[in-house]
């Protein structure tokens, strides 16, 4: 009895420990079991303080009056699947007649305190069914991004979500974006790992940094072209929408429309170019937006006004050409001038770190979702890289970049320097460096020129 007892104790001890230093692993070994059981034997009387269940159906409290039997309970919905996962638990209910997905919504936050969990989010999966994601611990406390993801063309996994799948960064589906944040809020640690997750990939990244360079310039073996001064990024600009002008004329002399030429094979982009025809998707970097907004000259307003057009060009323009805007600044209102609420607006995807005001939050979510607005003036001082991400759609949700150093983000550029395709338009702007020991030769992919 007494070797028992030392048993439990050591195991209660180890698992204690294992919760205060590694969640994670405290989850996968003890708590998804306590979680499993706590949901299954609370799960009806949760339903019914929740208000989440219904009343009997009529034919059965007329059969119980018929019979003399007690009136039934009401019912709660039923359970289809519950699954266990890294971070968490998933639930799928199947909705009772009357029910409706924002009703789980709405309850979220009594379904977390009810069932003893870190959060809870509920989702419409087709009508009936609602699914209910819940996380075991804090995700965002400690960000470990899983070593398998789901990662696609053009498609890269950047941060961990609250609910505790991978936030991705898919650009044919999203292909222009706006980041905010004020200092130190982790706004250069997103960008730093957008630009190292996209170095695996066959695109050409394209930047302008008008702090001399200070955040893309180490990782700049990477990028095709980058200009660290506002008159270099206007040339800089200038030469991206004569290179999308180009590639349009491309696509059109490349759909063959004729009458027995199938739907499917007629393309407006470049994604249905065929391989050897298709231009190399091009990712353009634009950090401190208003560094290329200010000014203080004629001269100066002239290059704005350049620099403010080509961007809202790009913008409208780039996506079937294969050119992504990714477009980051402390603030992003009407006070950088004209043009600038324009750009805004086709810039559909959304990610706000902390901000120092509510009037930069409205900048980022207050035409499309104003929910968003009240979590990211409330994101923590002490945890950067945290942020709200949201689309057009209005959906928004919160997200954690994990901390990569600029030292490991240098190292993942360089290591993928040979992949860097040559534009021979861009080659004025290409970063001029030494050779790395041992480095591969560029990449000869390069975009077509028409003639």
């Amino acid at each position: 009895m007494t070797a028992l007892t030392a048993t439990f104790a050591l195991v209660a001890v180890a698992a204690l420990l294992l919760r205060w230093q590694h969640p994670a692993w405290y989850w996968m070994s003890f708590g998804v079991v306590f979680a499993v059981v706590r949901v299954l034997v609370r799960y009806a009387s949760v339903m019914d303080a929740c208000g989440l269940t219904v009343p009997p159906p009529r034919w059965r409290l007329a059969l119980a009056r018929v019979t003399g039997r007690p009136i039934p309970d009401s019912r709660a919905p039923r359970i289809l699947r519950l699954r266990a996962t890294r971070t968490g638990l998933v639930l799928r209910v199947k909705l009772r007649p009357g029910q409706d997905a924002f009703d789980f919504s709405a309850a979220s936050d009594r379904l977390r305190h009810s069932f003893v969990m870190q959060n809870v989010t509920g989702r419409e999966i087709r009508s009936g069914v609602v699914e209910l994601r819940m996380t075991g611990y804090d995700v965002l406390k400690r960000v470990q991004m899983p070593a398998v993801t789901r990662a696609g063309v053009m498609r890269v996994p950047v941060a961990m979500r609250e609910d505790g799948e991978v936030y991705y960064r898919d650009y044919r589906q999203t292909p222009h974006a706006l980041n905010v944040g004020a200092t130190q809020s982790g706004k250069s640690v997103y960008q730093r790992n957008l630009v190292a997750a996209l170095a695996a990939l066959d695109v050409a990244l394209v930047g302008t940094d008008c702090k001399q360079g200070v955040e893309l310039a180490p990782l700049a073996r990477r990028f095709t072209a980058l200009a660290d001064n506002p008159d270099a990024a206007a040339d800089l600009l200038d030469i991206l929408v004569e290179h999308m002008e180009e590639v349009y004329q491309l696509i059109r002399r490349e759909q063959r429309l004729s009458a027995d030429l199938p739907d499917a094979e007629i393309t407006s982009d470049i994604w249905d170019l065929p391989q050897h025809l298709r231009p190399t998707p091009i990712v353009l970097l634009v950090d401190e937006v208003a560094e290329l907004a200010f000014y203080t000259t004629k001269e100066e307003e002239k290059r704005r006004d350049r620099i403010v057009t080509s961007l809202i060009r790009l913008a409208q323009l780039g996506r079937a050409a294969g050119i992504y805007l990714e477009v980051c600044g402390q603030r992003f209102g009407s006070e950088l001038g004209k043009g600038i609420t324009m750009l805004r607006a086709q810039l559909s995807g959304r990610t706000a770190h902390r901000v120092n005001d509510e009037t930069s939050a409205n900048m980022a979510f207050g035409d499309i979702a104003p929910d968003a607005v009240l979590a990211t003036v409330q994101i923590r001082t002490d945890r950067p890289g945290t942020a709200v991400a949201g689309d057009s759609s209005g959906g928004w949700v919160r997200i954690r970049t994990p901390h990569l150093t600029l030292r490991r983000a240098v190292n993942i550029a360089n290591s993928h320097a040979h992949r860097t395709p040559e534009i021979p338009a861009l080659d004025a702007f290409r970063p001029v460096l030494p050779p790395l020991r041992n480095a591969a030769e560029p990449s000869t992919v390069t975009a077509p020129v028409t003639a």
